[in-house]
């Protein structure tokens, strides 16, 4: 089963580092979001991806191309006037990479139109290039396999960042208490499985996936949520990347559960 990363945004909201590359190549510990994404996917065995890339992409391509070299210890003899390469240990994984450029200005449901043939005619994961989660990807392929309908998302509960109080009359504080889990309705964390019967509700590059062909699908009841009750976390600003560096640098990385 293909695992398909959207990784084509300009991601405006975190400036301060896509004005220089893609979001999905920000960095936490040194290796693009991207990688600690693929990592969660290769570790529960699918190793075979298609990025759909826009935004810089030709830097994502870059980043594969080189990834093999910056992976291994390499000997470059030029003792005989032409170039000699020796790989003498190599530390990449096993994975097979698409990269396609999904267009500048596509939207996430055109994204994912767009790469169509490489996919075939098969159910395939996809997630978003941004946000990286501890959830067990084989439960979830049982859990969307036994239900038999065309897509399955994973759902989690956002932790509540405030107090909540009640105010009466005068301004009056009535109550106050601190937050809970059950104050807060599930999200789309992404990590989806799609049937290829997906395609039939995407349109063109204006096609916005969360909301025509999920609230169709819904609809039609060919949606199903599986809910994670783990960690999960998207980086759509330097508060949640320092948040996600923070973790890595102290060693208590929820999401790198290889």
């Amino acid at each position: 089963m293909k695992v398909v990363l959207l990784a084509g945004g300009a991601g405006t909201r975190i400036a301060e580092e896509s004005a220089k590359r893609p979001k999905p190549m920000v960095e936490i510990g040194g290796m693009p979001i991207l990688w600690h994404i693929m990592k969660t996917y290769a570790h529960h065995g699918f190793c075979e991806f298609v990025i759909c890339a826009g935004y810089k992409q030709h830097m994502i391509k870059e980043w594969f191309a080189d990834y093999f070299l910056r992976q291994s210890d390499v000997t470059f003899d030029f003792t005989t006037g032409r170039e000699s390469v020796t790989v003498h240990h190599s530390h990449i994984e096993p994975w097979k990479v698409t990269i396609a450029d999904t267009g500048l200005a596509t939207m996430t449901g055109g994204r994912l139109a767009r790469i169509k043939e490489y996919t075939g005619n098969e159910p395939f994961l996809m997630t978003y290039g941004d946000g990286v989660c501890d959830v067990n990807i084989q439960e979830l392929v049982k859990f969307h396999r036994s239900h038999g309908k065309i897509a399955t998302l994973t759902a989690v509960v956002p932790e509540q960042q405030k107090g909540f109080l009640d105010i009466g009359e005068n301004n009056s504080v009535r109550a106050f208490r601190e937050k809970s889990i059950a104050d807060a309705a599930p999200i789309n964390a992404g990590y989806m499985v799609l049937n290829p019967e997906i395609f039939n509700y995407l349109t063109g590059d204006s096609c916005i996936l969360e909301r025509g062909p999920l609230e169709k699908l819904a609809a039609e009841g060919e949606l199903k949520s599986y809910v994670h009750h783990g960690f999960w976390q998207c980086m759509d600003n330097m508060r949640e990347h320092d948040i996600l560096e923070r973790l890595y640098a102290e060693g208590h990385a929820p999401w790198k559960v290889w």
